[in-house]
């Protein structure tokens, strides 16, 4: 008797979501651009673009990956809203949907908002709106505090007070000195930034009068 033909049990392709494209921008080693060059081949972003202010140590994590880089220099221009007018005409260039600063050590001219109205976000070494500003860690165990965390928010035109998408807390132990302190604050960095980066990009949060929404 002849056999029955065999069904093929293979379900068909489903074409997958196209990857939102994201500029991020650093000033210096880049560990929180790695974590995201490392997750987005899973995650609903991909890296467009890298831009970095002075010659940073992280563009080399971008090289690394074949993601292109382009170096803004602070220094080459006269004010700070022409530089921000070139970080933006870069992103447009590259067509990304959202802008992730990665310890971006300058603070963007308010037509950065203008252009890309809540598409910017930051993460802070702080529970803010605690400690906000260059020296959250210090300024932490200055105030002799028992926790402080990290802060994913969206970016506004003052420093560190945008909405607050995520945040982790992280305890202030005993002996802890800056360096000590920042190194566990990195290790939730690395983990919540991805996630929340890759969240946006999925459609997953919104911001409507200040208020996020998580769906």
């Amino acid at each position: 008797m002849a056999g029955l033909p065999r069904r093929s049990t293979k379900l068909p392709s489903v074409p997958s979501a196209p990857s939102v494209p994201i500029a991020v921008l650093i000033s210096g080693s880049g560990s929180n651009l790695h974590r995201l060059l490392e997750d987005r081949r899973t995650s609903a972003y991909d890296v467009a673009v890298v831009i970095a202010d002075r010659e940073a140590k992280g563009l080399r994590w971008a090289d690394e990956h074949g993601v292109p880089t382009v170096l803004i220099p602070w220094n080459d221009y006269p004010n700070r809203r022409s530089f921000t007018a070139a970080v933006c005409d870069v992103i447009d260039e590259y067509g990304c949907e959202w802008v992730v600063l990665a310890g971006f050590m300058r603070v963007l001219a308010p037509i950065a908002i203008s252009r890309f109205p809540g598409r910017i976000v930051n993460i802070h070494p702080s529970l803010l709106p605690a400690f906000p500003g260059a020296h959250a860690v210090e300024t932490a165990l200055a105030a002799g505090v028992e926790t402080t965390g990290v802060t994913v928010h969206f970016v506004v035109e003052d420093v560190d007070a945008g909405p607050i998408i995520a945040q982790r807390t992280v305890p202030v132990l005993p002996g802890d000195d800056v360096a000590s302190l920042h190194a566990r604050i990195q290790v939730q960095e690395h983990e919540l930034y991805p996630a929340v980066v890759d969240a946006l990009a999925a459609g997953h949060i919104t911001v409507s009068n200040n208020e996020v929404a998580w769906s």
